[in-house]
């Protein structure tokens, strides 16, 4: 098991050269996690999660673990996950009334206290990298609806200003609260904006109502001496100046070769923001073992000179992607030998 370094990480999320290649993933998923781990049963608490994340990233050569332990969410309509769904299926708030009437939760009032806790069992040179219970837009599109939301911005253009200042103004507080814990060594802001064509909203929009929240939430994170990490699926061309000279953010997470297969990623923003995994997710489960290992390879050694890149898959590790291929990806970081440990 390679020994952590999360000084790696930091480095490559300067845009410089790490020590050693450097592997990057939001998450992985459950059977992947108890494998890795060695436990033979699903956790039960927020401190065993976070003892079975440790385990599962150390013994796969992760410098970090992704974590979040807190309580912390929007209460919203359960729905049935299945192949596809409506983007309204969600909706609890149409009006004032509903706005006035909704739970709004208090990010002080919830439970963190595992960061601490796990502090002291973090193998030496790994932290914690926090993430949220999804991002600002994504909140206020699954209580309004996306439908109803485009409706209100027109229809009642007050009401969608409150509701993004009733999300966003929480979720910085949020930031603010997570990014002090000395095992937490890096925040991602989770957030998706995009279809494969374009942003969610018009650019216009996306800058009056979302980003002003995502620069507040940059600025607490990086006032906590941390850097900030945005994960966004979509295509975000026309905002990435945004994303980079405006909001700040540190890395870039989330690519899918429709939209911008990460090699073009890395050469047009590479110099200015950190590109983080990027193996098309389809390309992960499709191809052969060895295609994806090679492909690994060549954008280890496209960005071996100048950094700024960590090896993973453009979103995560979901069930349907073959184990053979995901040990495959990471050998190129591991080694073979490495995964022969891991089977």
């Amino acid at each position: 098991m390679r020994t952590p370094q999360f000084s790696n990480m930091l480095s490559i999320l300067r845009q410089e050269k790490p020590t050693r290649p450097t592997l990057f993933e939001f998450f992985l998923n459950g059977p992947l996690y108890l494998q890795l781990s060695g436990m033979s049963s699903y956790p039960q608490n927020s401190l065993d999660s976070g003892r079975m994340n440790i385990m599962a990233y150390a013994r796969a050569g992760y410098d970090y673990t992704t974590f979040t332990p807190s309580t912390f969410n929007f209460p919203n309509k359960h729905v049935a996950q299945q192949a596809s769904r409506s983007m309204n299926d969600t909706t609890l708030i149409a009006d004032r009334a509903e706005f006035d009437a909704y739970p709004w939760p208090d990010p002080d009032s919830c439970d963190y206290s595992a960061y601490a806790y796990l502090n002291d069992e973090l193998p030496d040179g790994m932290k914690f990298i926090a993430w949220g219970p999804g991002g600002v837009l994504e909140n206020v599109m699954s209580l309004v609806g996306y439908e109803t939301l485009c409706y209100l911005i027109n229809d009642d253009p007050q009401l969608v200003d409150d509701l993004f200042e009733a999300v966003g103004s929480r979720f910085v507080r949020y930031y603010k609260i997570i990014a002090k814990y000395p095992s937490v060594g890096a925040l991602i802001s989770n957030d998706d904006w995009g279809f494969n064509t374009q942003t969610m909203l018009p650019p216009e929009l996306m800058r009056k109502y979302v980003f002003p929240w995502h620069k507040q939430i940059v600025e607490m994170i990086h006032a906590a001496g941390k850097p900030a990490i945005l994960h966004s699926c979509g295509n975000l061309a026309d905002v990435m100046d945004d994303i980079i000279d405006d909001m700040k953010y540190d890395g870039k997470h989330s690519y899918e070769d429709k939209i911008c297969p990460v090699e073009d990623a890395y050469e047009q923003w590479g110099s200015r923001i950190a590109i983080l995994g990027g193996l098309d997710l389809d390309f992960v489960c499709r191809a052969t073992p060895q295609e994806i290992r090679a492909r690994a390879l060549a954008m280890l050694e496209r960005s071996a000179s100048r950094g700024g890149y960590a090896l993973g898959t453009g979103n995560s590790v979901p069930e349907y992607v073959p184990r053979a291929n995901y040990y495959a990806m990471i050998s190129a970081v591991i080694g073979e030998e490495g995964i022969a440990g891991l089977e």
